[in-house]
């Protein structure tokens, strides 16, 4: 689809230039968050470019919810989270579904609520993992999916 950043970064799994990519599932792609301010934020793209979950197909809906349920525990596993905060967004160029998963931990914000409170702060470079990192955080994260798939 033209204009979707959702899209445009399958389009780099596919050509295998998202360093960020984790694992290929059935109904979607795993990959780590481009800025980690909370550490170990991932993310699970939906193969179908549809905006809402009643516009999937049936037996499709079923498994994606599925795959996100074990991507989110394998996220709560892998980053030592005391609480996971999932979230289906998406507005402009990112209407196409994509879960987020906040692995949350105390005081990881100034105040009690939502990540959103950080504002442009969840998205600053000071954040972006450096090569190491994010391979960790990718090592980390795919162990935990083998366990569970």
């Amino acid at each position: 689809m033209d204009n979707c950043m959702i899209c445009d970064r399958i389009e780099l799994i596919k050509s295998g230039e998202n360093p960020y990519f984790v694992r290929e599932l059935n109904t979607g792609y795993v990959v780590i968050g481009d800025c980690q301010r909370i550490r170990g934020y991932s993310l699970f793209l939906c193969k179908e470019h549809a905006t809402e979950l009643h516009f999937l197909e049936s037996e499709f809906r079923a498994r994606f919810l599925w795959e996100m349920s074990l991507v989110a525990e394998a996220v709560y596993r892998a980053f030592d989270a005391e609480k996971l905060n999932y979230e289906l967004l998406g507005t402009g160029a990112g209407v196409h579904m994509h879960w987020h998963f906040f692995p949350r931990r105390a005081g990881d914000t100034p105040k009690p609520g939502p990540v959103w409170q950080l504002g442009s702060e969840l998205h600053t470079k000071e954040y972006y993992p450096t090569e190491e990192e994010l391979e960790d955080l990718k090592r980390r994260l795919n162990e935990q999916l083998d366990l569970l798939l």
